[in-house]
């Protein structure tokens, strides 16, 4: 899964990481919103797919369609991150950093990320020819997930309803969620992002979160 680099970025490094990682707590809030409800936001649903499909995008913008507000509910929860405010869902923040760790597995598995690039590729078609959300195209990227970074020895246990996690698709799409969470935190790490500076760098951020949101 390579992270091409961009021509246009928004104000600074700081900005840039900081919508990356509202991509993968965006990610998260989801996964933890489809396992407790069996639905969620369609807008940031669609964003999140469409950023794991696209593998040749214009710009920065274009990965997430162009607007950060599309990344909203991801700012919304990294903001209360950074405010260390009460009452953030473990369960979110569990998946979100553990996405983080898995990326650092992944980076050190360059026959996993060229078969991740290869397999999105034809993803990419797939969703060409079915649209970029069809059942066919979230499967492919659930059976993905599945294949790859599901098999590391650190895996991320979903919390939730039973009778939703066993619904048609719902693996799936919960997959297809976590590797959209894969691509968001590679483009982090691209764009300078570093977990030993989360805490560092902390003040930075909230600033860049107070003008996106």
């Amino acid at each position: 899964m390579s992270v091409v680099p961009f021509q246009t970025a928004p104000d600074d490094p700081t900005t840039r990481q900081t919508i990356a990682l509202a991509g993968v707590f965006q990610a998260a809030t989801l996964v933890d919103q489809l396992a407790r409800t069996g639905q969620c936001d369609e807008r940031a649903w669609e964003t999140l797919i469409n950023a794991t499909v696209e593998t040749d995008p214009e710009s920065f913008e274009a990965i997430y369609g162009g607007h950060h507000n599309n990344l909203r509910q991801g700012l919304v929860i990294l903001n209360a991150v950074a405010g260390r405010e009460r009452g953030i869902d473990p369960s979110v923040l569990r998946y979100g950093f553990t996405l983080l760790m898995l990326m650092q597995k992944l980076r050190n598995q360059p026959a996993m990320l060229d078969t991740l690039g290869e397999r999105l590729v034809r993803i990419q078609d797939q969703a060409e020819h079915f649209g970029g959300t069809h059942e066919n195209v979230v499967a492919s990227l659930g059976e993905l997930y599945q294949n790859t970074i599901s098999t590391f020895r650190q895996r991320i246990v979903v919390q939730g309803e039973p009778t939703l996690l066993q619904q048609r698709m719902m693996p799936e799409r919960v997959r297809a969620l976590l590797l959209s969470g894969i691509r968001f935190a590679l483009l982090w790490h691209q764009q300078g992002g570093r977990r030993w500076k989360l805490l560092l760098q902390r003040g930075a951020m909230k600033k860049s979160l107070d003008r996106l949101l």
